[in-house]
């Protein structure tokens, strides 16, 4: 079953009487117990899309929100701040990018997990403060008994980001939404969260969103992949199909970019050129000044999401598969 579904999500900011087309057109589903992986470069428009689902976007800058945000039925582009209040936490979760930031430094963290509960669960005091506990003994915090009363200052990142989790996941959410969580955190530690997160959803059945710039971090998380650039989604495909068989050219850069134990002494292969400018309304392809394998017709119409068989959807006038089979002929 559908548990969320975005229909044609467009935001654009007004920066110095400047129009900047940050989402443009965006559609994807989500179902209930799936995990997919949103992909791309820095300003693809991954997080923004995501803040977008929150209603967290302030205004200004932001000067229009258009499309649908479909979550369990209702159309949350047409919620209030009072039913959003409700919905964010409660329904729909988020874990940022820098725990230190995201956690009130002046609270212990203890009261801020049970705040939530409170609020949205109507728990008493008492049963708030159990269930804190073992929401952080759950997510790996030791002596979670006498931890609850330490502030945020008192914990490594890592520990922090654990503690965010917790948060996150107190109220028992449908949808976690998890914006590049692992960043800021050493590559031992990324290990650690991932399959935390992994080992949680399996447990709750919830639907995971997991935004990132690398590819090589979901490959054993996520069900399902959408590559984004330049405020576009340019392929969807589930993460088998897409590592071994990318369809876009934007995809295939960012898969020659990752470093691969079973490749020995190639070079990595770098996105040449520059990001597209984002004050221009899209009317083409935005990938077509990097791409090697542009046409004509690249440059003066923008394709659309075409499914080319078994969920793979790809934006692209070129079969590049096809392309490079003829030039291995040659």
């Amino acid at each position: 079953m559908t548990l969320l579904k975005i229909e044609n999500l467009k935001v654009q900011f007004q920066v110095s009487k400047k129009t900047v087309y940050a989402v443009n057109s965006s559609s994807f589903s989500l179902e209930e117990g799936e995990t997919i992986g949103i992909v791309g470069e820095s300003g693809s428009g991954k997080s923004v899309s995501m803040l977008s689902i929150m209603q967290l976007l302030p205004k200004p800058p932001i000067c229009k929100v258009g499309g649908r945000v479909i979550f369990r039925g209702k159309d949350l582009l047409l919620s209030n701040n009072s039913e959003m209040s409700r919905i964010r936490g409660r329904e729909i979760a988020m874990i940022y990018q820098d725990p230190g930031n995201s956690l009130n430094p002046v609270l212990r963290i203890g009261t801020q997990i049970m705040e939530a509960l409170e609020w949205h669960l109507g728990k008493g005091r008492v049963e708030a403060k159990l269930r804190t506990i073992k929401i952080l003994e759950d997510v790996g915090i030791s002596d979670a008994r006498s931890r609850i009363n330490d502030y945020p200052f008192q914990f490594s990142g890592g520990m922090c980001q654990r503690v965010m989790i917790a948060l996150a996941l107190s109220c028992d959410p449908k949808l976690l939404i998890a914006d590049e969580p692992t960043t800021s955190l050493d590559v031992t530690i990324q290990s650690q969260i991932i399959e935390l997160i992994k080992n949680l959803r399996d447990k709750t059945g919830m639907s995971v969103i997991w935004v990132t710039h690398d590819l090589s971090v979901i490959s054993g998380l996520a069900d399902r992949i959408l590559v984004m650039y330049g405020g576009n989604i340019v392929e969807v495909a589930p993460v088998d199909k897409l590592y071994s068989g990318p369809c876009h050219p934007y995809t295939k850069k960012l898969l020659a970019a990752i470093p691969r134990l079973d490749v020995v002494a190639e070079r990595l292969e770098p996105i040449l050129g520059v990001p597209p400018n984002m004050e221009a309304e899209p009317v083409n392809c935005p990938f077509y000044k990097r791409c090697e394998f542009k046409i004509e017709r690249c440059y003066y119409e923008k394709p659309e999401l075409c499914n080319i068989g078994d969920d793979h959807l790809v934006a692209c006038w070129v079969d590049i598969k096809k392309v490079m089979k003829n030039d291995k002929r040659k």
